[in-house]
């Protein structure tokens, strides 16, 4: 049987961390490091993520993922994929890189949704990627664990044909995919 008369009695020195636990009952945390914070501000917790190309059946998703996002509270995050900017001269055989202004990149996309949504009250995040396009969607569906992955119809036949960024999703992502026309 513990006694607990010789403990309030006996004066002792405690940190304030031990105080507070007393005090409380519970454990007070120690302050997370100053990366720790900014790297958890940069984690999204299962947004709905729109795959953004420009094209009108890309802004037609965009809107559409927007309204989800609202309804289900959580945040919208676009995607906008560009190719990986390195490219073979034909003439000269040279290989060349495409650098890409990513601030501006991310400005336009930000002025896009402004524009589909109509200034919607909806948690947005933009990241630009490099690559495949179906490839780094689904990367980030999986990476932010997503509710939802939001596209565009494509337009073209030849993807009918060749494949389309749509089918390889719809058989290769591991979140619900939307298509939108």
């Amino acid at each position: 049987m513990a006694e607990t008369g010789a403990e309030e009695t006996s004066p002792k020195e405690t940190s304030p961390k031990e105080t507070s636990t007393e005090e409380s009952g519970a454990e007070v945390p120690e302050p997370a490091p100053l990366a720790e914070l900014a790297s958890s501000a940069l984690r999204l917790e299962h947004p709905v993520i729109a795959g953004f190309d420009g094209s009108e059946s890309s802004r037609n998703a965009l809107a559409y993922a927007a309204g989800v996002s609202q309804r289900l509270g959580r945040p919208l995050l676009v995607v906008y994929v560009c190719s990986t900017g390195v490219y073979c001269e034909p003439l000269t055989g040279q290989v060349v890189g495409v650098p890409r202004d990513t601030e501006a990149l991310e400005r336009w996309l930000l002025a896009e949704l402004d524009q589909v949504t109509g200034h919607a009250e909806v948690d947005v995040h933009v990241r630009t990627r490099r690559g495949s396009p179906a490839r780094e969607l689904a990367a980030a569906a999986e990476e932010f664990s997503a509710d939802a992955l939001v596209i565009g119809a494509p337009k073209h036949i030849w993807h009918r044909v060749a494949g389309s960024v749509s089918g390889w999703l719809a058989r290769h992502a591991r979140c619900p995919v939307i298509v939108v026309p």
